[in-house]
């Protein structure tokens, strides 16, 4: 990933000082950021978890996730804290594996962390039993596991991947006339063409070819094949994960043969960083549609963010601010700002946010989501996705090589997930 480097005169001097201190701290004693002196109130800890320097080609580098969640409390401690209370954040490093998410949420019980905040794990089974016995709430999770969308203690900040693929669905219904879909040969896969067919359907398309894949596969000439017969000149979208740039790689090899297709992915398969490490507006991401959770990357609205990560990060070539897990991290700490800031008490308690966020603190986090609220009136009201509270999602498309926007403002999904699962 690519880092963001700052001049050494973009800050006075004895603000650099502190926040070298503070840079110095985080890095030390296995992430625990210590004690501001001279708080009024109590210190509030919290975790933040994702897949570090983890070994092994399956492993997912998500390190970008919990730097980011040192550099926001660097950031928010030097001002203050949250409400007067400085912000120690713990993190982990779960490997990518069931047995490493177990590890670090049984960290954070033992810590006595009032949140897990902003994190990463594909193995919600393994980590959201000992939070829900520990009473900890999981707030702003990345939505890589079922769990976040089901368990009564997560509160997401998006849709997740089934929002994703059922607005690209709707963003393909209004330029593709036939789709080809390839998907993880899966149970969750199993479930992605009915969330793509409701609209396509609704528009008097075809409903999309599907093909299963392997979700690590070295090529995939033969689901690329079949992908360019069953399209026919439409469009082929692809929702593989890591898998997804072997994908189009074997697509683009084999293309010429088939005829020209327009290509298209979710955010998470398909990001900035990869189309810039693809070769830019020379990528063959060029001109594909992509469905997202938050503005594209460049929009104004991230500029906050972009200020907190060159001022605080120094370097950190982890942090990438157009990458989808440090978006997602720092909207979650935006949640659990917010949250504290409207209990307004000199103790917090993993009890006392919880009944914050079930009483309905409605957080605005600058537009990058529409304002989020987690009552039972505010869920989608599928069984399936119980907890999904936001179902809007971004259309974008890749122009010059970059992720611009689509189609202005948010696209509600809600009731493509209702319908999806009640046809499904």
């Amino acid at each position: 990933m690519t880092g963001l480097r700052r001049s050494s005169s973009s800050r006075p001097r004895g603000s650099l000082v502190r926040a070298v201190a503070a840079g110095a701290l985080l890095v030390s004693g296995c992430g625990v950021l210590p004690g501001a002196p001279g708080s009024s109130r109590e210190p509030v800890t919290v975790m933040t978890w994702a897949p570090g320097t983890t070994a092994g080609t399956t492993s997912a580098d998500r390190a970008g996730i919990t730097a980011l969640a040192r550099t926001y409390a660097a950031w928010i401690n030097e001002q203050g804290g949250v409400d007067g209370h400085e912000l120690r954040v713990l993190t982990c490093d779960e490997g990518d594996t069931a047995a490493g998410a177990s590890t670090c949420a049984r960290r954070a019980v033992d810590e006595e962390a009032v949140a897990v905040v902003g994190s990463y794990s594909r193995f919600g089974s393994a980590f959201m039993a000992p939070l829900e016995a520990a009473g900890i709430p999981y707030i702003g999770g990345y939505g890589a596991s079922a769990e976040e969308f089901t368990s009564y203690l997560s509160y997401p900040v998006n849709g997740g991947q089934p929002a994703l693929v059922a607005g690209n669905g709707e963003q393909l219904a209004g330029g593709c006339e036939r789709v080809a879909l390839v998907r993880p040969d899966t149970l969750v896969g199993d479930g992605l063409p009915a969330l793509v067919d409701v609209s396509l359907k609704a528009a008097g398309r075809p409903a999309a070819h599907d093909i299963a894949a392997p979700e690590q596969a070295t090529s995939y000439e033969t689901q690329a094949a079949e992908a360019l017969r069953a399209a026919g000149g439409g469009c082929v979208t692809a929702v593989l994960g890591r898998g997804t740039e072997t994908f189009f790689d074997s697509l683009r090899r084999l293309e010429p043969e088939g005829g020209a297709v327009r290509v298209s992915s979710v955010l998470g398969s398909v990001g900035q960083p990869l189309i810039d490490r693809t070769g830019g507006r020379n990528s063959p991401f060029e001109g594909a549609y992509v469905t997202g959770w938050y503005p594209e990357p460049g929009d104004a609205r991230w500029n906050v963010m972009r200020r907190v990560i060159r001022s605080y990060a120094f370097d950190d070539n982890r942090i990438d601010p157009e990458d989808t897990g440090v978006q997602t991290t720092w909207i979650a700490y935006t949640v659990l700002r917010t949250v504290i800031e409207a209990m307004d008490r000199p103790e917090i308690t993993a009890g006392g946010v919880r009944i914050s966020l079930n009483r309905g603190t409605r957080v605005d986090t600058g537009g990058l989501t529409p304002v989020l609220r987690w009552k039972y009136t505010d869920m989608v009201g599928s069984a399936a996705y119980s907890r999904i509270a936001n179902g809007q999602v971004t259309f974008q498309v890749v122009r010059d090589g970059r992720l611009v926007t689509d189609r202005d403002g948010f696209t509600d999904v809600s009731e493509t997930l209702v319908d999806a699962r009640l046809r499904g």
